[in-house]
């Protein structure tokens, strides 16, 4: 395993010199944010060793690098999924890699199923928190051989998610004047959407919000001790009364209308990174 991160690492030094600072990670129908990287180089999946192929709609699939409000990020326009078949050591496989690479933050976004009755379609969630739901399936990115390049076997997740980055997020949406929520977001496996009873069920256990993705990634991340922001634009609803029918190309338009306020308030907090401020 280390080696090929070894390998996919020295492959990306090669064609980009540069160190970046942030990793970021553009859910479905966000990928709008990867058009304001600036000096930007793009490399589609194919063409780097060791990737998986992203194969669902609204995930473009490319690794890009350049500078964003003048830090310079890696961002990945396109993540992978359990459900498309890949083991989770390969979904967080590109973590491990940007890590390797350099950054001190990765930030992680989502399109999710909203469960909190104050929750509406479009709404932003900071994720103070999550439930590995698929550990129900015993299917964690942390299982099998261990890796000590990796850090320890047992990682705490007392803060999957950093506090101090979280905090600093808050100031910044008020700053700017965007609206947002916190919460405890649940990860599935997929790729059916939640039936009636398992949004009460889900729910019931604390979730504020429902995806399939995301939490394999804050694992791993935790495992090698790299602080983690994550945001979810809720896409649709799992709210008693509120349920309706949906399609993945109705959850990809939901969160393109929410994508520009994500945007702003990522720049805002990568300007913040790049000047010392956190992490």
């Amino acid at each position: 395993m280390f080696k090929k991160i070894s390998e996919t690492v020295n492959f990306l030094k090669d064609r980009f010199p540069g160190t970046p600072v942030a990793g970021i990670v553009l859910g479905t129908g966000l990928g709008g944010l990867s058009e304001e990287i600036e000096n930007s180089m793009i490399i589609p999946y194919e063409q780097i060793p060791h990737f998986p192929q992203s194969t669902v709609e609204g995930h473009a699939g490319a690794l890009i690098m350049g500078n964003l409000s003048g830090c310079p990020v890696i961002a990945m326009k396109g993540r992978f999924h359990f459900y498309e078949g890949y083991p989770l050591t390969d979904v967080v496989f590109p973590i491990r890699v940007m890590k390797q690479l350099g950054i001190r933050l990765l930030i992680l976004s989502n399109a999710s199923g909203g469960l909190n009755p104050l929750f509406k379609v479009g709404d932003l969630m900071f994720m103070e928190d999550h439930i590995n739901l698929m550990n129900l399936m015993n299917e964690n990115p942390l299982t099998g051989p261990h890796h000590p390049e990796l850090g320890p076997r047992f990682p705490d997740m007392i803060e999957p998610y950093d506090r101090n980055v979280l905090n600093k997020a808050e100031e910044i949406a008020h700053s700017l004047g965007i609206a947002y929520h916190k919460g405890v977001y649940a990860g599935m496996t997929g790729p059916t959407f939640e039936t009636p009873a398992e949004y009460r069920f889900i729910r019931h256990l604390g979730a504020d919000a429902v995806g399939m993705s995301t939490v394999p990634e804050a694992i791993a991340a935790a495992q090698m001790n790299l602080p983690v922001f994550a945001i979810s634009v809720i896409a649709d609803l799992g709210v008693e009364g509120k349920i309706v029918k949906i399609t993945h190309d109705e959850v990809i338009d939901a969160a393109s209308l929410a994508e520009p306020v994500m945007t702003r308030l990522i720049k805002a907090l990568l300007k913040e990174l790049q000047s010392g401020n956190i992490v």
